[in-house]
């Protein structure tokens, strides 16, 4: 297993404990998404995490299917959605690998905290665009650390070796929009939120 997974595993009950750093940014990001949402859509969130964004969209749109790779996040999500059942809703250990051979059948793709924590971000935004039809929205939320705390480079090694951290890819936001629009996509709406700038939510639309 992937130690980033052992580490996500590890850290799934504090996780889920950890109230939102941000709150106005956080419901500002929700509001936004939901302009795109419609209820006769399909959604695809992967790196759901302990699935408490999963819930809020759900109701909105016709099928959501919420994955992560980590076994112990997904099960506090779907312990959640046993306590506030959503129709339409389903909770998956999964990965975008998963849907290799797939293409087209998505509506809307939600990435969120999640692209700077894969190996290979490219290849990720690439597949969401296969993934999704025509038209289709992808929605994300990146930390883009060489922008805001390069001297991480520095600290990073240490703790993957100590396994005190998972791996994490320091990305850009002038490279991260250049990887989405490479793969086809035309970016709509970008926001970096005052108090969070580590941070940068994007929408983008397959053409």
């Amino acid at each position: 297993m992937d130690f980033s997974i052992k580490f996500w595993d590890k850290a799934a009950e504090r996780y889920a404990r950890r109230p939102v750093a941000d709150v106005g940014a956080y419901e500002k990001k929700l509001a936004v998404t939901q302009q795109f949402l419609r209820a006769d859509m399909r959604v695809l969130e992967f790196g759901c995490g302990t699935g408490s964004t999963a819930l809020v969209h759900a109701p909105q749109v016709a099928e959501y299917v919420a994955t992560d790779a980590s076994s112990k996040m997904i099960d506090i999500a779907r312990a959640k959605l046993r306590d506030q059942p959503v129709p339409g809703l389903k909770f998956d250990v999964a990965t975008l690998d998963d849907y290799n051979g797939q293409s087209e059948i998505y509506d809307v793709i939600l990435g969120l905290n999640i692209l700077h924590l894969l190996r290979d971000p490219d290849q990720a935004i690439q597949q969401v665009y296969r993934l999704l039809k025509p038209g289709g929205v992808f929605i994300s939320n990146t930390a883009c650390l060489s922008d805001t705390r390069p001297y991480l480079r520095l600290i990073t090694p240490v703790g993957k070796l100590l396994r005190l951290m998972p791996y994490v890819k320091f990305l850009s936001r002038k490279g991260l929009e250049a990887s989405i629009e490479s793969a086809g996509f035309e970016i709509e709406y970008k926001w970096i939120p005052e108090t969070t700038k580590d941070v940068y939510f994007l929408v983008a639309r397959k053409k």
